[in-house]
């Protein structure tokens, strides 16, 4: 700063800010794909185990992979954070996220949430949404868990407050997704089908199809014996066991092989009911039960935006089963 003050008097002088501190540049090719490179957090293929939530005090365990992903809030993906809510009989939790969207699944127990004035009684099976502003105070009538979806992190990277609902409290129950899923897996053609499942939709969003602007949430089955082809996406899938038997799992890896269109050297994720595993994006994975008994899966992802945006990118391989 320069200036002409004397002794005794005030003078009004020009700051000069280096506003060029934080600038650099790069070479196209040496900053083009980050991804690709390393250079940005790898996303992991972590599992949670249901001893995580379904006994104890009246908590919320957040699945938190801030350290992985390399932020400085709570994540379990970029854009989406998962939780296991644990709420005793006669106890009660209050939520007030910035969110645009809550996604909550009933793992078991039954009781209600008090929000914004409204009532909505929930149990087992059933799956509730809430909008952006959702003051919420949810109490058990018997001992529940829940499995517990925010998109917090997008808007904790956007750095901004969610301000306008774009929806009204829905409650999608047990008896209506169980029928229709029963309704495709007893089509003569469900054996051809890649996944025998439904999406849950609101109607505010007949172009994404999806359960919220931002959340996409499947309820499906992979049934006794069934190998289903890879397929892959550029969303990150929060998946949820609702019911397994022993046998049942995952295979997730990077490459296929073109002859046998199968995973190259995949990881396995084995299935327990009531457990989370996060399924990486871009990774192909299949879905194979050799117990005996029907599995469950419940994904959740943020493909509401993914579709939005036109970057979904979901691929199928098929092969026989």
């Amino acid at each position: 700063m320069t200036t002409n003050a004397k002794p005794g008097q005030l003078s009004v002088g020009n700051v000069k800010e280096n506003w060029t501190g934080d600038a650099r540049f790069y070479e196209y090719t040496n900053a083009a794909d980050p991804i690709g490179s390393g250079i940005i957090s790898p996303i992991p293929a972590k599992e949670f185990e249901p001893e995580l939530y379904n006994s104890g005090e009246t908590r919320i365990e957040m699945l938190d992979l801030s350290k992985e992903l390399g932020t400085n809030y709570p994540a379990t993906s970029p854009s989406l954070l998962a939780h296991f809510i644990h709420i005793k009989a006669g106890d009660l939790i209050k939520t007030e996220p910035n969110a645009t969207s809550e996604l909550y699944y009933i793992i078991s127990g039954a009781g209600s949430t008090e929000t914004n004035g409204k009532v909505i009684n929930w149990k087992k099976g059933d799956f509730l949404t809430l909008p952006s502003g959702s003051l919420s105070i949810h109490t058990a009538t018997e001992d529940t868990t829940i499995y517990y979806i925010l998109d917090t992190p997008l808007l904790d990277y956007l750095g901004v407050k969610a301000t306008e609902a774009r929806f009204a409290p829905t409650l999608y129950t047990a008896e209506q997704a169980k029928a229709h899923l029963d309704e495709v897996a007893n089509a003569p053609d469900a054996h051809l089908k890649n996944r025998i499942s439904i999406l849950l939709n609101n109607q505010n969003f007949d172009q994404t199809l999806t359960i919220t602007h931002v959340l996409w949430a499947m309820f499906g089955i992979v049934p006794v014996g069934s190998n289903q082809a890879p397929h892959s996406h550029k969303s990150v899938a929060l998946d949820f066991v609702a019911y397994a038997a022993p046998g049942t799992y995952t295979l997730v890896g990077d490459q296929i092989d073109p002859d046998s269109q199968k995973i190259i050297d995949p990881i396995r994720i084995d299935w327990v009911t009531g457990k989370a595993f996060v399924t990486p994006p871009g990774l192909w994975h299949s879905h194979h039960n050799e117990s005996g008994e029907a599995a469950y899966i419940i994904p959740i992802q943020d493909a509401g935006l993914q579709t939005y945006l036109r970057t979904l990118d979901i691929q199928f391989t098929h092969y026989d089963q």
